[in-house]
């Protein structure tokens, strides 16, 4: 029985071994490399010059900087907030005995498969001031007063861009949710039938309960997105106007190929990493606590 036990470990690690080999290869030494060179000045050019953590002092210092880092945490929420529960609704809704379950499913699922560049493309054109869908709307239905330069102004363009992501993920977080749901067993949710327990209530009380450890999956792999969200605004806004919807990622990528200080990009790199471990961790002991 032992020798049978062993010889299935040695199965189970050797079927894991080429995805770790391909995680070692493009995610634990790429951010090594990255944490090396955040050490150190360097153009990319001339040979590197060993600075120390003077990347990250000069990171703490720039103002531009911690407006990126606001601008995330504002994806982040949103999406959070946005992503995940209109995920885990549209999931309950398409989950019941309806017509056209397959339909509903491709077209909520379709905005994730569509590239980022002809969603930001459409979206922009949407959000025009001039000839965009939503303010033609707003005028037609009698509320001209609320028409705004929606990419060009910087106290509403960094929500504008984030209501864009939120659409663009909800699909995948339905998918997820749904498939989750697919596993809840019939005769738990029919013997909470019998006991009373319908309609928000076996939601509340027996669903979510069930598909918690799916939720908190959902959570992390939306803030781990967030973090790294860059296409779609770089396409939509390049970070304008004024930084008003710059995030890391575009910090990150001008200061690395166009000022071409690649020591100062990897340290926001490097950031970036260590700050979605650090929420990450922070979420995962909410759930804990939630548990107990």
């Amino acid at each position: 029985m032992d020798h049978i036990y062993k010889h299935r470990k040695k199965l189970i690690y050797f079927g894991i071994l080429p995805a770790l080999l391909l995680y070692l290869a493009f995610v634990i030494i790429p951010i090594l490399i990255s944490a090396r060179y955040s050490l150190v000045e360097w153009n990319g050019f001339s040979a590197p010059k060993f600075v120390g953590l003077n990347n990250y002092a000069d990171l703490f210092k720039n103002s531009i900087f911690w407006r990126s880092l606001k601008n995330n945490l504002i994806v982040v929420f949103a999406s959070v907030l946005g992503q995940v529960p209109i995920g885990f609704l549209l999931a309950l809704l398409v989950n019941q005995k309806i017509k056209g379950q397959h339909f509903f499913r491709t077209i909520i699922f379709m905005p994730v498969v569509i590239s980022a560049v002809i969603i930001s493309l459409v979206w922009s054109m949407v959000f025009n001031y001039n000839f965009g869908l939503l303010n033609n709307l707003l005028k037609f239905v009698g509320l001209g007063s609320f028409i705004q330069n929606w990419l060009s102004n910087p106290d509403i363009a960094m929500f504008s861009v984030a209501a864009v992501i939120i659409w663009q993920f909800v699909g995948l977080y339905f998918i997820i949710f749904l498939a989750a749901l697919q596993t809840v067993p019939n005769d738990v949710l029919e013997a909470a039938e019998i006991d009373g327990a319908q309609g928000w209530k076996r939601t509340l009380y027996i669903t979510l309960p069930l598909v918690k450890d799916t939720i908190l999956a959902a959570i992390v792999l939306c803030i781990s997105g967030s973090l790294k969200t860059f296409a779609l605004i770089y396409v939509m806004t390049n970070g304008g106007p004024s930084h008003a919807t710059e995030v890391m990622a575009i910090h990150m990528y001008d200061n690395s190929f166009n000022a071409m200080k690649f020591g100062y990009g990897s340290a926001v790199s490097i950031f970036i990493v260590i700050f979605g471990i650090v929420l990450v961790t922070i979420v995962r002991q909410l759930f804990a606590r939630f548990e107990d």
